[in-house]
């Protein structure tokens, strides 16, 4: 049998919880061989998997904290409101096409065969996206 090696990224929900802690949760008893102290996370996959706990809409399990901490990263403003979410979200979004017409204009030699009224306007949209942009860093401030 060839193993091979996978790679892969996915979004869940976790909360820290030990190891004894998510036992009593489960209902089950902690194996003689395991430490209830150990530090992690309650870990819910709704993205696949079947839910395995009727309290869940996804598959729970439990993971050591330094194996969890080492594969994820929290998600910026994911302990926000959804419509708060929305904005970190679209400003992100608007700062990566920001620098992706910043860079159009300033660096690609393109840019110089384009007709003058168009790149008039390239750089006005340009202005109002950072202006847009400003406006949510404000909103995001304020949170």
């Amino acid at each position: 049998m060839n193993a091979k090696l996978y790679e892969g990224t996915k979004r869940l929900t976790a909360q820290p919880m030990t190891r004894g802690e998510y036992n009593a949760y489960r209902g089950w008893v902690v194996p003689a061989n395991e430490d209830p102290a150990d530090a992690g996370y309650l870990v819910e996959d709704q993205n696949g998997g079947t839910p395995n706990d009727p309290r869940h809409v996804g598959y729970i399990s439990w993971s050591p904290i330094d194996v969890f901490e080492r594969t994820y990263k929290v998600v910026p403003g994911s302990d926000l409101p959804p419509h708060q979410q929305r904005v970190l979200g679209e400003k992100m979004e608007l700062d990566l096409r920001i620098s992706a017409l910043d860079s159009f204009i300033d660096r690609n030699p393109i840019f110089e065969h384009v007709p003058s009224p168009e790149q008039a306007r390239l750089k006005r949209q340009l202005d109002v996206m950072h202006e847009l942009s400003v406006v949510l860093g404000e909103r995001i401030a304020n949170f």
